[in-house]
């Protein structure tokens, strides 16, 4: 296993992070279990969670994959040798998908505060190793909308929220904090905050980077080099498409695009002709598609850590694996000639 530094910080992360979002969904606590169990035999130290999981998002299963790693906390005893990551709900209304949460989850104070406390109640630990907004309060670009149209309703002030997530690092809770889907100007926005009023610096950013969306280079990719705030790359596989398994309209049985519909953001204009071109390059070089592309997620200079999700044994063990794959100069040459052709289908 390969490990880099959270941030400024002096915590080494391992370049696979464990992405949970099925678990409690698609896969079972015994699944996640065992799961865990692999990844940490192989190096893994770096769990990223979310109070709003797992996803599809609904009343009945909320907090569930943070209850299932809490229990396999417990059972473990390892809490001390791994980095744990959570996130807390971003602004949401009731017909948001994720409504039910805290009745319509802000980020102020009061439910920043809450949120964190269930969370670790959840658990079953006394600190997070890093607490991220999930997503903006303000009105801007993520969850793939293009086309910035400014708002003006900014919610919650970023002061706001920043003042409450150093709070929590102050009391002990918290050691770092991050942000998710965020923009370079939301970036830059919490950085200029920390330096004059002597908040907490952001550590890390948890965005969309996959062979289908490389928006991330666009802006926020300096800000990673610059001002050290790493990425957490989510999505490295864009949903299992860049395997290759839904070419040609095939729905395989129990994957997530075949289980849930409401998943569009990887079917967007020329993605199947982009992810294609990606899958023959690898078959040509002898390679695995979906190891090609997360191999070249974890070569990327800004990249922290890449965050992995797998709802079978053997995705896991392929997924960990591209740890050790090195691209070709040759590969890498046809990688941009395909991104150039295909630019970024599916932010």
């Amino acid at each position: 296993m390969q490990f880099r530094k959270l941030g400024k910080s002096d915590i080494d992360v391992s370049l696979i992070c464990l992405g949970s979002m099925t678990w409690g969904e698609q896969n079972t606590q015994e699944d996640a279990f065992q799961q865990m169990d692999y990844a940490v035999d192989k190096g893994v130290n770096f769990f990223d969670l979310a109070e709003m999981y797992p996803v599809p998002p609904k009343p009945e299963t909320y907090g569930l994959t943070e209850e299932i790693l809490g229990n396999w906390l417990a059972a473990r005893k390892l809490r001390n040798k791994l980095v744990i990551a959570t996130k807390v709900t971003g602004r949401s209304d009731k017909n948001s998908g994720v409504g039910h949460i805290r009745d319509g989850a802000r980020l102020n104070k009061r439910q920043i505060n809450a949120a964190l406390d269930a969370s670790l109640k959840r658990l079953k630990t006394d600190y997070v190793d890093l607490y991220q907004i999930h997503w903006p309060e303000r009105q801007t670009n993520f969850f793939g909308q293009l086309g910035y149209t400014h708002g003006d309703d900014d919610g919650v002030a970023v002061e706001e929220t920043l003042e409450a997530m150093s709070e929590l690092v102050k009391a002990g809770k918290v050691r770092h904090i991050g942000l998710s889907n965020e923009s370079a100007w939301g970036v830059h926005e919490y950085l200029r905050l920390a330096q004059e009023k002597g908040f907490s610096r952001i550590a890390s950013i948890q965005n969309p980077y996959s062979l289908v969306n490389r928006s991330y280079e666009v802006g926020c990719a300096e800000f990673s080099m610059r001002e050290k705030v790493g990425l957490l790359a989510y999505s490295p596989l864009a949903f299992g498409v860049l395997s290759g398994k839904y070419l040609g309209g095939a729905k395989p049985e129990g994957a997530r695009l075949t289980l849930f519909t409401r998943f569009t953001r990887y079917g967007k204009v020329n993605a199947e002709e982009a992810v294609q071109a990606y899958v023959n390059l690898a078959r040509e070089h002898g390679l695995d598609p979906a190891q090609m592309a997360l191999a070249y997620v974890n070569s990327r200079e800004f990249v922290t850590a890449n965050i992995i999700g797998a709802t079978s044994m053997a995705q896991l063990k392929s997924n960990i694996a591209s740890v050790d794959l090195s691209l070709s100069d040759e590969v890498l040459a046809g990688i941009e000639q395909i991104h150039q052709r295909y630019p970024n289908p599916s932010p």
